[in-house]
């Protein structure tokens, strides 16, 4: 099952948590060898994740982590404008009705339904709250799993070659994108919103709301 939760509500899901960094250590900088900071439990965090961003969570049954997505603001702080301008050609992009989605990763187990899970839920989450676009940086490795999805980005711009590359793209939300990641992927439609509702529905966000 999906889960969208804020980071200051993660520590109410302490091996959610725990195995969502553990995979992030194992995928960016085992895999990928990224320059990113792994603590002594094998965690693996950074500045962005301070900013109380929304992720989207794939929870498998054991409770454990099956892959993820962080969603920041653009009207705030972000990666890309903080790490990656040369590829919007030095244009900041921000906007309420955009967000910017990094840090996807999928367990080194997940199943073959994990990406296109997340990736349906982040739209249902851009339609629900009523976005029109998210950006997002990604690895040269995305753009095929992205096309086999269904909802591939626009891209902006691109630094490296081959393997070696990063882009930065903008994917818009809409209606016949949720339909289109929905028949690929077999997963309905009326999943992804019973997903959202269940953690948007819970005692913490309706608080949180207050």
């Amino acid at each position: 099952m999906i889960r969208f939760v804020y980071g200051d509500q993660l520590d109410n899901f302490p091996y959610l948590r725990k195995t969502m960094l553990q995979d992030r250590a194992a995928q960016f900088k085992e895999r990928l060898n990224w320059d990113v900071t792994v603590n002594e439990a094998g965690e693996e965090t950074d500045q962005y994740d301070e900013l109380n961003p929304l992720y989207v969570i794939w929870e498998g049954p054991d409770g454990r982590h099956g892959g993820s997505m962080r969603c920041l603001p653009t009207l705030g702080r972000t990666m890309t404008a903080e790490h990656f301008l040369h590829l919007t050609d030095g244009v900041r992009i921000e906007s309420p009705m955009i967000w910017e989605v990094t840090r996807f990763c999928l367990a080194p187990n997940a199943g073959p339904g994990v990406a296109a899970a997340l990736m349906l839920a982040g739209c249902e989450f851009g339609l629900r709250f009523g976005l029109e676009q998210c950006l997002g940086v990604f690895d040269a490795r995305m753009p095929r799993i992205y096309g086999r999805i269904g909802f591939s980005p626009d891209v902006i711009g691109t630094d490296g070659e081959g393997r070696e590359g990063i882009s930065v793209g903008i994917w818009t939300f809409t209606d016949e994108a949720r339909r289109t990641i929905s028949q690929r992927s077999g997963i309905p439609t009326a999943l992804a919103e019973r997903w959202f509702d269940a953690s948007f529905s819970a005692p913490a966000y309706t608080e949180a709301a207050a």
